[in-house]
């Protein structure tokens, strides 16, 4: 469903807040760079329910279903990108703070007051941004394989960054297929490996929903020009977790060992054999601190 939010329209999925008097506690899911909130496995999204909560998913603004920013223009992602490498102002069309501002008046107009939020990749970022800017609307925060963005940070392998920076061969849905499965197959967990006929399925599904790469640029643009809020988790005060592959080749797991370490009482879960992807056995593993987490945060008076 289309929801007027934050002076823009975002797609919003909810689970809803049930039907006995006392509503379920809402968890907010934000997906990361160019990925839409399809991605959310529904094993994950069901074992929440599940577990008594409301789960409402987003699209990010300039993906999926949600608004477009196309008026913006397009970044020079080289040009910006040499500029944050020797430590100079980067612009971005719109920021990680707007991204953050979107989702809480999502939750303004579903007429939540007080969210869990989870994030991953990017969306763990904006998760980041949505606790800095209304802690207390947030019951805790869950970072998945994301990053505090601090300078010195090891970076993504060369020949990952080759391939998230590359474009289909071609405009057809067989050539954008084609490219993704090829950046999933990249950065996805060696321990827990997908079938590639499935693989290939859901990107086909994805693709066909929204196909929009002026977008990942414009987001991409939003995490290199945010540049302050490493040094600003340290003013964290909520039950905060931070889950991180160990095989991660987008962002190393040292990512997550910062974040966790800024965040004054979060905790740390590596998972052994994990990359930058959500398979069905890493979901399982994630589910397992997961859940106790948020059950913890929400009997915290």
């Amino acid at each position: 469903m289309k929801i007027r939010a934050n002076g823009i329209d975002i797609e919003v999925e909810d689970s809803g807040p049930g039907s006995g008097a006392q509503p379920r506690p809402a968890v907010l899911l934000i997906m990361g760079l160019g990925m839409q909130l399809v991605a959310w496995p529904p094993a994950l999204v069901q074992a929440l329910v599940n577990a008594g909560y409301r789960v409402i998913r987003l699209d990010n603004r300039d993906i999926g279903l949600s608004q477009k920013f196309d008026h913006l223009g397009q970044p020079n992602l080289v040009w910006e990108s040499l500029k944050y490498k020797l430590g100079l102002p980067v612009k971005s069309p719109y920021s990680l703070h707007d991204m953050a501002a979107d989702a809480l008046a999502v939750l303004d107009a579903l007429g939540v007051q007080k969210a869990h939020v989870v994030g991953v990749s990017m969306g763990g970022m904006i998760a980041q941004r949505v606790a800095l800017a209304a802690p207390a609307r947030v019951l805790s925060l869950t970072s998945i394989m994301s990053s505090s963005g601090a300078r010195g940070l090891p970076q993504a392998e060369p020949h990952v960054l080759r391939v998230l920076l590359s474009r289909p061969a071609g405009k057809d849905l067989s050539s954008i297929v084609d490219h993704y499965v090829k950046l999933f197959q990249t950065i996805g967990s060696p321990g827990f490996p997908v079938d590639d006929a499935e693989l290939r399925s859901r990107i086909l599904a994805a693709s066909e929903r929204s196909f929009h790469p002026a977008g990942v640029t414009r987001q991409m643009m939003a995490i290199v020009a945010d540049g302050r809020r490493a040094a600003e988790l340290a003013g964290l005060r909520l039950p905060a977790l931070v889950v991180h592959g160990k095989a991660d080749p987008l962002v190393p797991f040292a990512c997550g060992e910062d974040t966790a370490r800024r965040i004054q009482g979060a905790r740390l879960v590596g998972i052994e054999g994990m990359g930058h992807d959500l398979p069905d056995g890493v979901v399982q593993r994630l589910l397992e601190p997961l859940i106790p987490h948020l059950d913890a945060a929400q009997a915290t008076p």
